[in-house]
């Protein structure tokens, strides 16, 4: 009920939700003798929705998500690689029989790529249901995985977390990993700052392999969108993980409010 509720919540939390909203109760007041509160709510919007939906806005945000993390030195080979769930689309897997991904994607990608840099590495994914209870993201990614050319006796699912936190904790439950073990942590680079406090958290060293970057540098704080909807997208993902991070450290489900590099 708890995810069901948080899900509805950001569906009209999220700033380009709360810029609809805007627009639908300035357009509803225009017809009311609060019309020059309305005129006010309308410009207000078209405002906002140009500024943050064409100009980089977003990358401001998205930025210091994106470079936090780099990539750990796999020099000396890992013990085993954990790809966290979210780049597959269970709902559309199971009804259609067909892999399914999103613009996460690169997780599950990744994690063949790095299974075939290190054959001797186990490979965790992990990725269960937060509505749905027979849409498990674990089965949908299992069958990328194995049709990708991953073996059946190198995957671990783990098939129960409806969240980072609960990734990180059912993830060390299963696996139990030996002092001295390397595992890498394969996601998203946004996602990294909070999937790395969770996992530091439960007492689970892991090191970071981030993927699915969205920005390319410094230099996409000077490019504009070519339409707004994609900045508003990009807005809505980075508010998204800065009201996680927040949120996963008032709730001591994180290390730390903004989780970095060791030493940093």
């Amino acid at each position: 009920m708890f995810f069901s509720v948080s899900k509805v919540a950001w569906m009209f939390l999220q700033p380009s939700s709360l810029l609809l909203i805007l627009l639908i109760a300035g357009a509803a007041l225009l017809f009311t003798r609060y019309q020059r509160l309305g005129r006010g709510f309308v410009v207000t919007g078209t405002v906002l929705f140009l500024v943050l939906g064409l100009l980089p806005v977003c990358n401001l945000l998205q930025l210091p998500l994106d470079e936090r993390f780099a990539r750990a030195d796999i020099s000396r080979g890992v013990d085993g690689i954990i790809v966290l769930g979210g780049g597959e689309e269970p709902a559309i897997a199971k009804v259609r029989g067909v892999h399914a991904l999103n613009d996460a994607g690169e997780r599950l990608t990744e994690g063949v790529a790095l299974a075939r840099r290190f054959p001797q590495a186990k490979i965790v994914f992990t990725s269960g249901s937060v509505d749905e209870p027979d849409h498990i993201g674990a089965d949908a990614g299992e069958k990328v995985l194995k049709d990708l050319g991953l073996e059946s006796d190198r995957l671990v699912l783990e098939p129960q977390s409806r969240n980072t936190w609960e990734n990180a904790v059912y993830t060390k439950a299963l696996v139990d990993p030996e002092p001295g073990e390397r595992w890498l942590l394969v996601t998203s680079a946004a996602h990294m700052p909070r999937a790395m406090g969770c996992f530091r958290k439960v007492g689970f060293a892991v090191k970071p392999w981030p993927v699915d970057y969205r920005t390319t540098g410094r230099q996409d704080l000077h490019y504009n969108f070519d339409a707004a909807p994609d900045g508003l997208k990009r807005l809505d993902g980075a508010v998204r993980e800065w009201v996680g991070l927040v949120v996963y450290w008032l709730t001591g489900r994180s290390s730390a409010l903004f989780p970095g590099p060791e030493g940093a």
